[in-house]
């Protein structure tokens, strides 16, 4: 199997997971409130349905994305959410059969992108390999919010390596977004997986280090948790001012969880 197939395989099981945990619910079960604000268990399978198609669109579609694209710059700071509310509409089997749709639909229009090239996005182009791990890093976290809302937060696997993978490699972006200088020297990241194995980034000798939890750094990472109710331990300055802005998703910097 290549990169790419491992990648789809995380996605589509975590796609899976939160498919089987909303699949039964009865129709006042699915507006449940969810932890983020005015969205709730609907919302968040809309948001992620809304999202494979858009990407669907960014790896087939010039037009459609362009179309996309315009209607961002119209509302840049709520389309994400109009669009979520708007297909949260629809009735749950509506939604789940579209939901279905378009995971297929973006797994084939990755499957069959272009070696060597990469789609448009928000943010800077990503290559077929960049669009799974980030749509993965967005069902995980917002499976949560549906987990949380129901009550029913299943065990965490190693597939989180995804979301910790882009939390290691979206360091600068999560400075950069708050306004502040990215620190330019490497980092050394040290994180116990769910299995227990270990996961490292950077060289061991840095100066900057951030210890701990892989699932509480993916927490923290998706904005999930606060910096206080984790077990990272950080040292250096800019490790620690890290963990309190971290962000792996794009747009602007989110305004995160309040303390427990």
């Amino acid at each position: 199997m290549t990169l790419l197939d491992d990648l789809l395989a995380d996605l589509k099981a975590e796609g899976d997971q939160l498919w089987n945990a909303v699949a039964g619910l009865d129709e006042a079960a699915w507006r449940t409130p969810t932890p983020a604000a005015g969205w709730d268990v609907a919302t968040q399978v809309a948001h992620l349905l809304w999202t494979d198609e858009v990407a669907t669109l960014a790896a087939t579609d010039k037009a459609g994305w362009d179309a996309v694209v315009l209607q961002a710059m119209e509302d840049p700071t709520g389309f994400v959410d109009t669009a979520a509310l708007e297909v949260a509409r629809l009735s749950p089997p509506a939604l789940l059969a579209r939901w279905g749709k378009a995971r297929t639909a973006l797994t084939d229009a990755l499957r069959g992108f272009p070696a060597g090239e990469k789609m448009p996005w928000f943010g800077p182009p990503m290559s077929p390999a960049s669009m799974v791990t980030a749509r993965f890093m967005e069902t995980w976290a917002h499976s949560l919010d549906v987990y949380e809302a129901l009550d029913c937060v299943p065990e965490p696997t190693d597939r989180i390596r995804n979301v910790a993978h882009l939390g290691v490699r979206t360091r600068g972006f999560a400075f950069t977004v708050h306004q502040l200088e990215p620190p330019t020297e490497e980092f050394r990241i040290e994180l116990k997986a769910p299995s227990g194995e270990i996961w490292t980034w950077g060289p061991e000798e840095a100066a900057q280090s951030v210890r701990g939890s892989a699932y509480d750094f993916c927490l923290l990472v998706t904005q999930r948790v606060h910096r206080d109710d984790t077990d990272l331990v950080a040292v250096g300055d800019d490790a620690e001012k890290w963990l309190t802005i971290a962000q792996a998703f794009a747009g602007p910097a989110g305004e995160g969880r309040a303390p427990r």
